[in-house]
């Protein structure tokens, strides 16, 4: 098992170096000259030169590369000179030292994404930090909705298979692939937040957090993510009822299923108790890599419901043109991708026995 749990960390920090390397040679050829982002209209030749020492853009890409991946990795070498851009300063690195030999320091540290270009140079971790939350509240909510609505529907599609019924949730499953979630997105605030909102009590707009009515700080809204997480729920909740019914059909149609109704079982105690556990693998699969999706895939969601999360975040940071921001999102969104895979890798072992004794 141990040997296995290392292989997979192989595999993602392989992917995670893919990753950061295409982002940063991506966003690095781009138009445009970094320095001045920050700059804006405040711009003169000797502050130009300033902010190009001070953040590295004076250096060769290639250097520039490598100061890159120094500001990610956990460990890290860092300079004793305070003109270099590695210098180990207190207010740029949260990091404790291990070696120091001469005037270069070895040491631990939690990724440092750099500063935004437009925030006053408030660190990208910390807008991160900020806003993902909120984000991950709303993709948990959306894919609560998914498993327990696909699952549901899933089984009942398979038990009336070719039926009405079976038919019905094919075409909702069907539209729920077809429609772009902006345009859900739009449909849903518009119909449940404001022609039916006598109704609904729901807004069209909102976010977790809203700021008391009389300033005295702010307080969960729990009713602003109903909507989003619907919208958000809707795609992933098609491919669960789909893979969930094709899955449960297939399962229903092995020798010990038949077994389990030659003893009298019932179909739901057959279900409940043979067939649920051994279909639920491809369901895993969607789920895991929906989840993960989803953290980018509410971008759209996020911005037309006004929900603060990191997809709102990512808009504002395109719009502006803050690419540390932007770089840092997408590092953090793939990190997060990499991780829940292996989690799921292992709850596989759990729901089959075969891939646990392999």
């Amino acid at each position: 098992m141990l040997k296995y749990l290392l292989n997979k960390i192989g595999y993602a920090l392989l992917t995670l170096f893919g990753v950061i390397t295409v982002i940063f040679f991506l966003f690095t050829v781009l138009p445009g000259d970094p320095a001045r982002m920050m700059l804006d209209q405040n711009e003169n030749s000797e502050q130009l030169a300033i902010v190009k020492k001070k953040y590295g853009f004076d250096k060769p890409i290639a250097i520039q590369y490598l100061y890159y991946l120094n500001d990610l990795s956990l460990v890290s070498l860092h300079s004793g000179d305070q003109s270099d851009y590695t210098f180990l300063s207190e207010g740029k690195y949260n990091a404790k030292s291990l070696i120091k030999i001469g005037k270069t320091v070895l040491v631990v540290k939690t990724p440092y994404l750099r500063e935004s270009f437009q925030k006053n140079g408030k660190k990208v971790s910390e807008i991160i930090g900020h806003t993902l939350p909120s984000t991950a509240v709303l993709a948990l909510f959306a894919i609560i909705i998914a498993i327990v609505f696909g699952i549901i529907f899933g089984i009942i599609s398979a038990l009336y298979k070719d039926s009405w019924i079976d038919r019905l949730i094919a075409l909702i499953s069907t539209l729920g692939m077809s429609i772009p979630s902006f345009f859900s997105a739009i449909l849903f605030a518009w119909l449940f937040g404001f022609v039916l909102q006598k109704y609904t009590q729901l807004n069209m707009t909102g976010s977790l957090y809203e700021v008391d009515d009389f300033g005295e700080g702010s307080y969960i809204q729990w009713k602003n993510i109903i909507l989003p997480a619907i919208v958000l729920g809707i795609r992933p909740l098609a491919v669960v009822i789909q893979l969930m019914r094709n899955s449960l059909l297939e399962t229903l149609g092995q020798d010990y299923i038949r077994t389990a109704r030659a003893k009298g079982l019932s179909e739901i105690q057959i279900i409940r108790k043979h067939a649920l556990k051994n279909s639920l693998n491809p369901v895993v699969t969607a789920i895991s890599g929906w989840f993960a999706s989803m953290l980018a895939g509410a971008v759209f969601v996020e911005f037309i419901f006004g929900w603060n999360g990191l997809g709102k975040e990512i808009v504002e940071a395109l719009n502006n043109l803050d690419l540390p921001v932007i770089m840092g999102s997408v590092i953090v969104i793939a990190t997060t991708f990499v991780i829940i895979n292996i989690i799921v890798d292992f709850v596989y072992a759990y729901l089959d026995p075969k891939i646990r004794l392999e």
